[in-house]
């Protein structure tokens, strides 16, 4: 029994001995591997520091105390973790690590200079957490360069290296202070603070989800002979879905420069609400700078990284107090900002619930959306604008612009920013935009104290010849108050009308097979008083008379033939109005004016019929129409003979009753 006591002894020294050499052999082991890691970094030029180092073999955690590394450029990029715990540590391979759970406590980087108008930016988060975690052996190369966009491309290709379950940051708070280029005053600067940071399943340089809860500034400037202004702001509920991180990292790689292919970077953004205010000592609110919106949602948001390198772009803008460019560089600027423009593509955007102060009222817009699509706006819409103009309230149900090529219009400053632009040269902004559409805006008139209502105000405008369109719509119905005081507007205020309303709706287009030109529909209601509706038609139009070369179209226009004309015109009153006031004027009865009338249209007839029975009869339907109230004259004519449009119309000036008889004249009336 006693030999086998001390055999059961021996072997426990003999196990605790070897257990305990194992733990010394890896705790020296992953020392050796801490050191070379921290040694790879100081070979390049970096400082790189760390405190203890202690292993549980058992839980196979790694804790290193007092992580410090320092970058080798000047001015340098500071980074400081107070520990850095890694639990069911593995080796996957030579050159990547997994861990079950790590934490950072009490993290702190730190750049100086990152641009030009920030002299000092720092970040702290107290904890961070990763679970699941995949990634390299090595501490990553600190960038070469402090620069903004080095320390993006850094972020970028860190976060494309790793995987992860979740990343989850309770607080980051942040403080800069402002460079003497920034012009903000001496101490100026401003803090940011993140809370509830949360990452979810990043993995292959992409991440299902990203969430923070809210994220609130504070900003201080003292201009040079201005008061102190603080600015402070909120954003809350901040989601994002589907992100690219190799893609965005894309913007940044001198490598991807004629990579031509779309990259999707994300999938949807939603913000809100967001608010932000200013203030200046002994100042009341700024205004302008009272802001909150409700919501923002950004969908399928693309890059194209040969048209985006920002690198490139940024590198071109001289710093501040730097001499003004000159038209050259001005010109290159704008070239790269529309290549930019051009390169983005936004499926749907939405901001929704927009209010700010401003002196004169609150100003609220209920949404604007827009997309983007290689620098082109699909349609910007703004809708529920309710303001305040010097006159009385604005409100407008509805403004769009249908399509705004914003690539083309950059690029077009840029060639109009040496020299003021010729007619035929801003014709090519037309083509930028394909049409305007206004709805529900009532609008004060003068000081009137009565509103301006535009039910709908809707022009369109395509099938572009050159840069003139072949194509155009106009939609309009609207009332305005009418004003005693404007001489033009006397007539009708003297019948006793006090408002107009106008409904009408005109179209033309052009036909390149049959070189024909049409107005059609076009027709005008004016309530109360009459409505007409008219077409018209032109032959043999060529190309060339949609040329922006003035001499050229002109030149055109004299092959252009008259065509079918037709007009309806039914009486609503105009005709009642137009003899009283005839009245008026005369010192007359009512019925000894429209005789007078009758006589006069009768004697003119008689002098341009030369015996032409069309022309008689025309004579005599427009009698009936003004002779009997509430009836609608309908005129045709058509060309008995092909008949050069301008030269018609120079008949029309000279010799009225030749012009006529070139058209068969139809004319009749009926109630």
């Amino acid at each position: 029994m006693k030999k086998i006591l001390l055999g059961l002894v021996a072997v426990a020294v003999l196990a605790a001995g070897g257990y305990f050499g194992l733990d010394f052999y890896a705790q020296r082991r992953v020392t050796r591997d801490v050191e070379a890691a921290f040694e790879q970094v100081r070979a390049n030029g970096a400082k790189a520091s760390h405190g203890k180092i202690a292993l549980d073999t058992r839980s196979r955690t790694l804790t290193i105390s007092d992580i410090a590394t320092e970058s080798g450029t000047q001015p340098p990029i500071n980074v400081r973790i107070a520990s850095l715990t890694l639990t069911g540590l593995g080796q996957l391979d030579a050159g990547r690590i997994s861990a079950d759970n790590i934490a950072f406590n009490d993290v702190e980087i730190g750049a100086t200079g990152p641009t030009a108008t920030i002299a000092i930016l720092t970040y702290k988060a107290p904890q961070i957490t990763v679970k699941d975690y995949s990634g390299p052996a090595s501490l990553p190369q600190l960038p070469a360069s402090s620069s903004l966009i080095e320390l993006y491309r850094f972020a970028f290709a860190q976060v494309a290296s790793i995987n992860a379950s979740l990343v989850t940051i309770p607080t980051l708070s942040g403080t800069m202070t402002f460079s003497a280029a920034a012009h903000a005053g001496d101490g100026a600067g401003g803090t940011f603070d993140y809370s509830g940071l949360v990452i979810e399943n990043l993995k292959d340089g992409k991440i299902a989800s990203s969430k923070t809860d809210k994220v609130a500034f504070r900003i201080n400037t003292q201009p040079q002979a201005g008061k102190p202004v603080r600015m402070t702001g909120e954003l809350a509920n901040i989601a994002t879905t589907d992100i690219d991180v190799a893609a965005m990292a894309a913007m940044f790689d001198p490598a991807k420069a004629n990579d031509d292919r779309d990259y999707r970077v994300q999938g949807r953004v939603s913000v809100g609400p967001y608010v932000i205010s200013a203030k200046a000592d002994g100042v009341a609110a700024m205004p302008g700078l009272n802001m909150r919106i409700e919501g923002v949602t950004v969908d399928d948001v693309k890059i194209n990284p040969s048209r985006m390198q920002l690198p490139a772009l940024l590198a071109m803008i001289p710093p501040q107090g730097s001499a003004p460019p000159s038209p050259a560089q001005a010109r290159e600027v704008l070239e790269k900002v529309a290549r930019l423009y051009s390169g983005a593509g936004i499926g749907n955007a939405e901001i929704r619930g927009l209010s700010v102060e401003t002196p004169e009222g609150p100003f609220k817009l209920s949404s604007v959306r827009f997309n983007l699509e290689h620098g082109k706006i699909g349609e910007l819409a703004i809708e529920g604008l309710d303001a305040r103009a010097p006159n009385g309230p604005l409100k407008v149900g509805r403004f769009a612009l249908k399509s705004l090529d914003l690539a083309s219009l950059m690029r077009l400053s840029a060639q109009f920013a040496a020299q003021k632009p010729s007619p035929e040269q801003a014709l090519a902004l037309l083509p930028l935009i394909e049409g305007v559409e206004v709805k529900g805006v009532t609008s004060p008139y003068k000081a009137t104290g009565k509103p301006v209502n535009i039910d709908v105000l809707s022009l369109d405008w395509g099938q572009f010849v050159g840069s003139i369109p072949s194509k155009l719509r106009l939609v309009a119905k609207m009332a305005a108050p009418l004003d005693a005081a404007d001489p033009q507007q006397q007539v009708l205020a003297a019948a006793g009308i006090d408002r107009m309303a106008v409904d009408a709706d005109l179209g033309a287009v052009w036909t390149e097979a049959s070189r024909s030109f049409a107005l059609e529909p076009v027709k005008l209601d004016m309530a109360g008083l009459l409505n007409a509706s008219a077409k018209v038609a032109l032959a043999n139009v060529p190309r060339e008379a949609f040329s922006a070369n003035a001499a050229e179209a002109m030149g055109a226009a004299a092959q252009i033939e008259a065509g079918a004309i037709e007009l309806a015109v039914h009486d609503l009153g105009a005709i009642d109005l137009a003899i009283a006031q005839y009245a008026r004027s005369q010192n007359v009865s009512r019925d000894e004016a429209r005789n007078a009338v009758l006589d006069g249209i009768k004697a003119q007839g008689e002098a341009m019929s030369g015996g032409s029975a069309d022309v008689t009869a025309l004579v005599t339907a427009i009698s009936q129409f003004i002779e009997t109230p509430g009836q609608t004259l309908v005129i045709k004519l058509t060309p008995r003979a092909k008949a050069p449009a301008l030269q018609l119309m120079q008949l029309l000036k000279t010799d009225p009753p030749s012009a006529l008889a070139q058209f068969k004249i139809e004319a009749s009336t009926g109630l």
